[in-house]
């Protein structure tokens, strides 16, 4: 081995990207759910991370063990890729999204769910929601 592939930084800076991505995404949705049912701020944060927790947890230690077995490749830039997602992975999924987004969305309360005025309109507008609208009942003429 002996030096970086130039292909490795730029590869390993956009799978870590979007894994981040997907974690972000998921704990704050069950979060906003939480927060829909109950109205508490501080409640829909502990709740959130409750129902995510495990999941987060399970795939980032995955997703450690499949780059952590790319460290066993031939090719230069494959165990290069694997040593840089290994802890980038365990990293985000453990500091980043266990600790630093919930305690800032804590912290944060209500001023956590603010969104600028348009976009609220659009939102509100289209009724955009994450549960499915309630089939009308068809009645059948006799």
């Amino acid at each position: 081995m002996g030096s970086l592939s130039l292909t490795a930084p730029p590869l390993i800076i956009a799978i870590a990207f979007g894994l981040a991505m997907d974690y972000e995404l998921f704990i704050p949705a069950r979060m906003r759910e939480a927060r829909a049912q109950s109205g508490d701020d501080l409640d829909a944060v502990a709740t959130g991370l409750r129902r995510s927790g495990r999941v987060v947890t399970c795939a980032a230690l995955l997703l450690a063990v499949v780059f952590g077995a790319f460290m066993t490749g031939g090719f230069a830039p494959i165990p290069q890729i694997g040593l840089g997602l290994t802890p980038a992975v365990l990293i985000d999924a453990t500091i980043v999204r266990m600790l630093l987004v919930p305690a800032t969305m804590a912290l944060l309360g209500r001023r956590a769910w603010w969104a600028p005025p348009p976009l609220r309109r659009v939102h509100d507008r289209f009724g955009l929601r994450e549960e499915a609208p309630v089939p009308e009942r068809v009645t059948a003429d006799a």
